[in-house]
């Protein structure tokens, strides 16, 4: 399972929430710093974690990370220059890579390593499913990188490339080892407060 990135998307301003939701604590941890330990724990390296918002502090709460961080000042525009910024940052010898957003803390390392399982098994563009519906993380192996550059514009991310090579997409049933659900706002923290068992 060697070669195979984690990528965390961290560079939102989190205007909903009031604050850069990187920064936010959830189960004694700012989700930036939970995130990429997570990605570290299922087995992704190297982990980039891409920041933007309040990127001094952000950088100052991920000092203890092993975490190579990515700045990217195009931040503004959407999470899609901070899928290019991650994607462009990632070795030579990196073969795909696995793509998780900073406020989606309930996606574990249960479901990494789901991920990373079916790219031993051959899988290189993939999406976990929940309940029979598609959401992060995403995998993407590296011939697929430009393309998805190429039309991620905005917040829409892979999901252009994604629909357009629907016939390649693996779907990988993740149902039981994590949740996607996103904090958006303050009160999300509460509906969600019960997940760090269940995402282990």
């Amino acid at each position: 399972m060697t070669g195979v990135a984690g990528v965390l998307l961290a560079a939102g301003a989190g205007t909903r929430f009031g604050r850069p939701k990187a920064l936010v604590e959830f189960a004694g941890q700012p989700l930036a710093h939970r995130g990429a330990a997570m990605l570290a724990a299922a087995g992704c390296d190297p982990v980039l974690v891409v920041i933007g918002a309040a990127a001094d502090e952000v950088r100052r709460t991920l000092a203890d990370s092993p975490a190579r961080l990515v700045d990217n000042p195009d931040w503004s525009t959407g999470l899609a220059s901070s899928l290019k910024a991650g994607l462009a940052a990632l070795p030579a010898d990196t073969e795909a890579a696995i793509i998780t957003l900073v406020d989606q803390p309930l996606v574990g390392v249960a479901v990494v390593r789901r991920m990373l399982q079916v790219f031993d098994e051959g899988a290189r563009l993939a999406m976990a499913s929940y309940h029979g519906r598609r959401a992060h993380p995403v995998l993407l192996g590296r011939h697929h990188w430009a393309g998805v550059a190429e039309l991620a514009h905005g917040d829409a991310g892979a999901r252009g490339y994604l629909r357009q090579h629907a016939d390649d997409v693996v779907e990988v049933d993740c149902t039981g080892l994590g949740d996607p659900v996103d904090i958006d706002r303050p009160e999300d923290l509460d509906t969600v407060e019960s997940g760090p068992e269940k995402a282990r």
